[in-house]
């Protein structure tokens, strides 16, 4: 008889140890959901992100894709608003896009701008802000360079950014993908914030990995398993 999604839950012993191949086909195995789940990853960072020299920030391009459909606004003007409904922008304007956003409509997962409006979108600090959907240049989302960005976003770019508690989470993809696609997503994700180590970081640096499906248990990493490690 099969067992139900409870009892595989249960069979999981959660202080053991697994490769990443293993632990990402627990948690394939585990997204029983009626929906694709998606496989996320917690990486547990040496950091203390109260720290300005210990935040970790980026953005990585998952080779694989996401499998989730991003909608991306943009605010810009004339040909570079063109230029970003050409590339697949879901939402494009400027003052009207501020007074949209301002009366409660967000219907959009990115917000890039040109760098000329941001005296426009900073009237948007705390609306964007703690939704985490602020324009940033060093995440590439304020840039002249629009329909690069667009594409990037729609095409598998997440954002990362350490919690209070030293933690970061991402999506690695559906819980359909084959294996392999989320064990590159996954290589690509801890290389980047691999390669983002603060200068303020001390000791060990990666610490915990994790992997889950949306509804699943968490499936501990061998951390000496994982690719740059440190």
């Amino acid at each position: 008889m099969a067992l139900t999604k409870k009892q595989k839950a249960q069979a999981i012993n959660p202080e053991q140890l697994h490769g990443v191949d293993e632990a990402i086909a627990i948690a394939r195995a585990n997204a029983t959901s009626k929906f694709d789940e998606t496989i996320e990853v917690a990486l547990n960072l040496g950091v203390d992100p109260r720290h300005a020299d210990q935040m970790v920030r980026g953005v990585v391009n998952l080779p694989k894709g996401t499998g989730k459909t991003v909608r991306v606004a943009v605010f810009a003007r004339g040909a570079k608003a063109d230029e970003a409904r050409e590339a697949g922008a879901d939402v494009v304007g400027a003052e009207d896009l501020m007074t949209t956003i301002q009366e409660g409509t967000i219907d959009f997962d990115r917000c890039i701008a040109t760098p000329d409006l941001m005296g426009v979108v900073g009237r948007l600090g705390k609306v964007l802000g703690p939704k985490g959907l602020m324009p940033n240049p060093k995440l590439g989302t304020v840039t002249m360079n629009v329909a690069q960005a667009v594409k990037d976003a729609k095409g598998g770019q997440v954002e990362y950014r350490v919690e209070k508690a030293g933690i970061i989470h991402s999506g690695i993809g559906k819980a359909s993908f084959p294996a392999e696609d989320l064990r590159a997503n996954f290589d690509a994700l801890v290389d980047a914030v691999v390669r983002a180590k603060p200068s303020g970081a001390k000791g060990k640096y990666l610490r915990k990995v994790a992997v889950s499906s949306t509804m699943g248990p968490g499936v501990k990493v061998d951390v000496a398993q994982v690719n740059g490690a440190v």
